[in-house]
């Protein structure tokens, strides 16, 4: 099978058939070459519907996974986007295809190094990326849309904070072995409101807050 059918029967047999229909999202997904981003030794899942392995026990997600994320951010050419959790770099060049401004944040430093030299050869110059953890992050700025690529045990109003009226979060919360993908929209009065999208299981957000263990 060519690399060019397994693209196109994962987003006919995985994204489209996990309704994922906004054509906006297939177009980025299908010009950004997902194989460039996996993992040499995992060449042949490129396209599978499955989690690939990275360093550092993270993970990409399942292709129709992130198909879901970035169509429920239904992000617009002027958003400006922050992305917790770099990884490989593919969520990071699909983000930049569909917004305006992305920054995209990861603990480890050996993330951005690749990632960062994987969206030059795309020629995508715009992308800020940079090394930090997240939970002791102060952005100098307010963000259109958020995009968690790793869970949290529990839900971090932080997120909410840094969202500009009518922003919009992405999401995944709970812990193993099921965890609910949420879409947050803040309102223009500073409220927000939930949606529940799918269960899925995705490693954790590192230092993310854990909810107390319950002692006897």
């Amino acid at each position: 099978m060519t690399i060019e059918l397994a693209r196109e029967q994962m987003l006919g047999q995985q994204i489209r058939a996990w309704e994922v229909l906004d054509e906006r999202v297939i177009s980025a997904m299908r010009s950004v070459p997902r194989e460039h981003f996996v993992p040499e030794a995992y060449q042949d899942l490129a396209f599978a519907d499955a989690p690939i392995p990275l360093a550092h026990g993270e993970e990409m997600m399942a292709p129709k996974i992130e198909g879901r994320m970035l169509q429920a951010l239904a992000l617009a050419p002027e958003d400006s986007v922050l992305e917790v959790g770099t990884g490989s770099g593919f969520v990071t060049a699909c983000l930049t295809r569909l917004a305006g401004v992305v920054l995209s944040l990861d603990l480890h430093d050996d993330f951005i190094i690749a990632a960062g030299h994987r969206l030059a050869t795309l020629g995508e110059t715009t992308t800020r990326l940079q090394t930090a953890d997240v939970f002791s992050f102060r952005p100098s700025e307010t963000f259109d849309a958020i995009a968690l690529t790793g869970s949290l045990p529990m839900f971090d109003e932080r997120f909410i904070d840094w969202l500009n009226p009518g922003g919009r979060l992405f999401c995944i919360v709970g812990q193993s072995p099921v965890m609910e993908a949420r879409l947050i929209q803040k309102t223009a009065t500073g409220e927000w409101l939930q949606e529940s999208l799918f269960e899925t299981v995705v490693p954790p957000l590192h230092n993310a807050p854990r909810p107390p263990r319950f002692q006897f």
